[in-house]
């Protein structure tokens, strides 16, 4: 059996003032022609669907004709669950209709999904946090324990008040007791979760940035090796570079996210996880690059020339922007580099503080201008830098408005 696993879209999300919707239609697209080509027979979505609990329509609408895409009319399961930028009520919201296209939503944390049959597949077994599918042309089962993210209050609700010790023991029991009863190795043996997992004594890895992170402390870090001895395959979401910290036999995959969201996976490459998987053997799996969506740039130079010169020669990107100089950024300068490139997300000039006399600018003489004044605390609060002609010329529109 083929799976395909990605997570993480994010879809609706934006860069600062630029909308990446144009960029997420395309992967999407290129992640359905990847499921076809690949001729895969299941797929998993392992949370982070939207990037907020209210997405916009265009977001709404490109997710549900993605699935639609994905499940090939009904032909073909597609499982996804809410990870912490999802609204579970939302997810779960179309499930009775997404359902007759193939497509399982599971929004919360110990769901158990109604068993349905449809012409190509079926829903043969159902339990808190488990699924069974068998099929069509396949003479084994897959299962799929699944545990989208759960926030501080339900993380209370389903696991205690004192869930920072228990987390660990009671998600590890409830998945060990789950698999205990219903995967043997007559099928296959797959875990899908939305929670910050780490290898247990491996340093932390990082949350992406800019996000509200889902680790705080320990409390909510969830360590592999409460996964169980039956799991194949087990499908993260939550970090968005491409992770295997599991083994090579039992692989423990963040899949990635399908483009750069922050500047901080400037120069990462995306993935989408091809798995092959059969009863009772180790799974093998490969991770196949994404190529659409524009790269995240982040670029520091010396010159506004030498800037202007590099943006003109690569257009299709976003970037951000660092301008190491002697002085300040002149307005028309700043003018220049915009018209120069429309991808620019973030221009930071960033002054060269000079050597000054420790004794410079020691004692205020009050009886100078307020002009003067302004200069003098100007260049002793910016290691001895002249406040250049746009700056003065600000400050005297400031007391002459």
């Amino acid at each position: 059996m083929k799976i395909l696993h990605t997570a993480d879209w994010h879809l609706g999300k934006r860069l600062d003032r630029f909308s990446r919707l144009e960029e997420q239609v395309s992967v999407m697209n290129e992640i359905v022609d990847i499921a076809d080509e690949q001729n895969v027979d299941l797929i998993l979505i392992a949370g982070d669907l939207f990037d907020n609990f209210n997405p916009s329509t265009e977001a709404v609408e490109l997710f549900y004709k993605t699935l639609k895409r994905l499940s090939l009319n009904g032909k073909r399961p597609v499982i996804a669950i809410s990870g912490n930028h999802d609204s579970p009520s939302f997810i779960d919201a179309p499930d009775p209709l997404a359902r007759e296209c193939g497509i399982i939503l599971i929004g919360y944390p110990k769901a158990k999904i109604t068993p349905f049959a449809l012409e190509e597949f079926k829903i043969s077994k159902s339990a808190t946090g488990f699924l069974e599918l068998e099929l069509k042309g396949h003479s084994f089962p897959v299962r799929l324990l699944h545990t989208p993210y759960a926030n501080e209050i339900r993380l209370k609700e389903y696991f205690g008040e004192n869930k920072e010790a228990e987390l660990n023991n009671i998600l590890g029991q409830h998945w060990k007791e789950t698999a205990d009863e219903f995967c043997d190795e007559n099928g296959i043996n797959l875990l899908m979760t939305h929670l910050y997992m780490n290898k247990k004594g491996a340093p932390l890895l990082d949350e992406p940035e800019g996000e509200k992170p889902i680790k705080i402390g320990n409390a909510d870090l969830v360590f592999s090796d409460i996964i169980p001895d039956q799991i194949q395959y087990t499908a993260l979401g939550h970090l968005h570079g491409f992770k295997n910290i599991g083994t090579e036999e039992k692989p423990v995959v963040y899949s990635s996210s399908p483009l750069c969201y922050s500047f901080s996976e400037a120069g990462q490459s995306k993935y989408v996880s091809i798995i092959d998987a059969e009863p009772n053997r180790p799974v093998s799996y490969e991770r196949i690059a994404l190529k659409n969506g524009k790269p995240l740039v982040r670029k520091t130079f010396q010159s506004v020339e030498s800037a202007i010169e590099w943006l003109n020669e690569n257009q299709n990107s976003l970037v951000e922007l660092t301008l190491e100089s002697e002085t300040y950024l002149k307005v028309e300068e700043r003018k220049l580099l915009y018209q120069s490139h429309n991808g620019i997300v973030y221009l930071i000039p960033k002054v060269k503080n000079q050597e000054t006399d420790e004794h410079n600018l020691t004692e205020i003489n009050l009886s100078q201008d307020i002009q003067t004044l302004f200069k003098d605390y100007f260049k002793s609060k910016n290691g001895g830098q002249e406040a250049n002609e746009d700056l003065i010329n600000l400050f005297n529109e400031i007391l002459n408005p």
